[in-house]
């Protein structure tokens, strides 16, 4: 049976989940609401395409998936709707879903704070916190009121802000159709999105073409196309993606390089190049590149730049990449030939943070393996929790001993088949008030170990001083996701980062950049005066799923927004060098 595609396996498996929430705040039976939820675990794990197992008739043979999910799952992959999610969600006023993005809300909370008091948006919350109603409810109180009001203030911060996963992932289907349309000569995204920023605004893309109608109408019928806001001669504009608006504009070929530089900014980049441009009797805007003292687009005029390369060089400048477009240095080292050749995601050899489904990761090691192996990686590190970590089912010393022995059973047997990608076994162990979740001497025995702070204290001279004690340990090679903060949800902890990255360059410890898209951490402003100091970078996914390993390419892209080159970054290290570099903290300490 041959199907169309309308939804693809993420996209329905966040249909399900919110069925299941949508459930819970109706108050339905848990087992129902659980079903769903559980279906959308099972759907995110799959191995193969869901409209492959649709199309086959196995979607029955998923664990967990009865007739009645059966049904939906088919309607949602072969028509991209589902009357019954449409019915669920009108029944239920549309603000109680967005009262669930403020950290520390559930659906519980949502349905008593509803029932009680009629709060069914963010603006009747906030004014019932502040007339402290919230705080008389049954199990809330004066703490949690102050909570939420904190989550509301930390939220409208962030308005319209995304994350710059949810924008590629918006985007790219959207450029590669663009790519394939005959009328389009060239195509690109810009912006803060082609610049790698962490949080972006809006998504905007740039086309040149003869015939600017049809490139527009044809991008506002896109199949990721929610409304079209807009839509005129030569720029059409469209919500996308999780509510992310989208910007085409369409503009002749001569004009597209000038376009893109001017459209991917960042503003004080291109005041900077504008400068430039008037100290050499010249006009630079949207347009092109003009020999003229005043503004102009007279074709007359117009320098022959045939793209952003020559644009710089016309301008005393060797090209400067996107990513670095920020007016923070980037000139400078332009104008003296000193830019760094950057790190590039094809260039990563494995990650050194990861979850299994021994802890709180999803999958097995023999998936774990067999992804590692498809995507042409060298080695993969196992760290799972420690044992602090319960909530994240850590491992106890007895399990670590036996997760040990079995990745080293998997690597005996893939030197057997002689294949050459290995294993590391490792701990995310957990920085406690008193010392690390694990004696040295358990550490000691394993290839990785990261060091993370999960229960931060109030008190940034605490929370320093633990980080920097981490450091210090011979046995520690990362510090994880230095600053704990969590994008467009929660702040970063209070910490002396300087104080930290002295620490590491002094005692050989590598610095997370810790590429899961909520957290992108250690920030990008702050590499390249760790670099300076001597520090490198560790590129790792964090990984608690199967297509978690495509944030190779995420971390890579915020590391060359800070300037880190391959020679910076550890895990572009062959297997062999990787082990005699993780040997050299522990030599340097004394410990070898």
């Amino acid at each position: 049976m041959a199907i169309v595609l309308r939804m693809d396996k993420d996209a329905v498996a966040a249909v399900l989940a919110e069925i299941g929430t949508l459930l819970e705040l109706k108050g339905e039976n848990p087992f129902k609401t659980r079903a769903y939820h559980n279906a959308a675990r099972t759907l995110e794990g799959l191995t193969e395409p869901l409209s492959t197992v649709v199309a086959e008739g196995r979607l029955g043979e998923v664990k967990g998936i009865g007739d009645a999910l059966k049904e939906k799952i088919t309607t949602l992959v072969t028509t991209g709707r589902l009357p019954y999610y449409e019915e669920l969600k009108a029944s239920l006023p549309p603000g109680l879903v967005d009262l669930l993005q403020l950290q520390g809300v559930g659906p519980k909370k949502v349905k008593k704070m509803y029932d009680e008091l009629g709060i069914d948006s963010m603006e009747s919350l906030e004014a019932a916190c502040k007339a402290g109603r919230v705080a008389a409810l049954d199990g809330f109180g004066e703490k949690s009121q102050s909570k939420i009001l904190e989550a509301i203030a930390f939220r409208s911060r962030f308005a319209s802000r995304h994350r710059l996963s949810d924008a590629l992932a918006a985007s790219e289907p959207i450029l590669e159709a663009l790519r394939e349309h005959p009328d389009v000569i060239r195509c690109s995204t810009a912006g803060s999105l082609r610049r790698s920023k962490e949080v972006i605004g809006d998504i905007d893309f740039l086309a040149s073409s003869r015939n600017p109608k049809s490139v527009l109408a044809y991008f506002v019928q896109q199949p990721g196309v929610q409304t079209i806001l807009a839509q005129g001669d030569t720029k059409a504009s469209v919500i996308v993606g999780k509510g992310i608006q989208a910007d085409l504009r369409v503009v002749a070929d001569d004009e597209f390089a000038s376009a893109l530089a001017y459209f991917t900014g960042s503003k004080e980049h291109n005041i900077v190049m504008r400068q430039r441009a008037i100290s050499r009797g010249l006009r630079l805007n949207e347009y092109g590149l003009f020999r003229s003292t005043v503004e102009t687009r007279d074709p007359a005029l117009r320098v022959y730049c045939p793209d952003e390369e020559s644009i710089f060089r016309e301008l005393g400048l060797t090209y400067i990449p996107p990513e670095l477009r920020e007016d923070q240095g980037e000139f400078a080292a332009a104008e003296g030939g000193r830019l760094p050749r950057l790190v590039e995601w094809t260039e990563l050899k494995g990650s050194l943070h990861n979850h299994s489904d021994w802890s709180d990761g999803r999958d097995p090691i023999e998936s774990i393996i067999a992804r590692a192996e498809e995507l042409g990686l060298s080695y993969w590190a196992i760290t799972d929790h420690s044992r602090a970590s319960f909530q994240a089912n850590g491992l106890d010393v007895a399990r670590l001993h036996r997760q040990r022995e079995i990745i080293r059973k998997h690597n005996e047997e893939l030197a057997r088949q002689g294949n050459e990608f290995r294993l590391l076994t490792g701990s995310e162990v957990d920085i406690l008030k008193d010392g690390l979740d694990f004696p040295d001497h358990e550490l000691a025995q394993l290839d990785v170990v990261v060091a993370s702070l999960h229960v931060p204290s109030s008190d940034e001279a605490e929370n320093t001083r633990r980080l920097i004690r981490a450091a210090e340990n011979p046995w520690v090679h990362i510090i994880g996701h230095t600053t704990g903060r969590l994008l467009l949800d929660r702040d970063a902890y209070k910490i002396n980062l300087n104080a930290v990255i002295d620490a590491c360059a002094a005692t050989g410890t590598w610095i997370e950049l810790n590429a899961a898209p909520a957290r992108l951490d250690m920030d990008w402003r702050h590499w390249h005066a760790a670099r300076d100091k001597g520090v490198r970078c560790v590129i790792n996914c964090d990984a608690h799923r199967l297509d978690h390993f495509n944030w190779l390419r995420l971390g890579a892209g915020v590391a060359r927004k800070g300037w880190l080159t391959k020679a910076d970054v550890i895990n572009t290290l062959s297997l062999t060098d990787l082990r005699i570099a993780l040997h050299a903290k522990r030599k340097r300490m004394g410990k070898a």
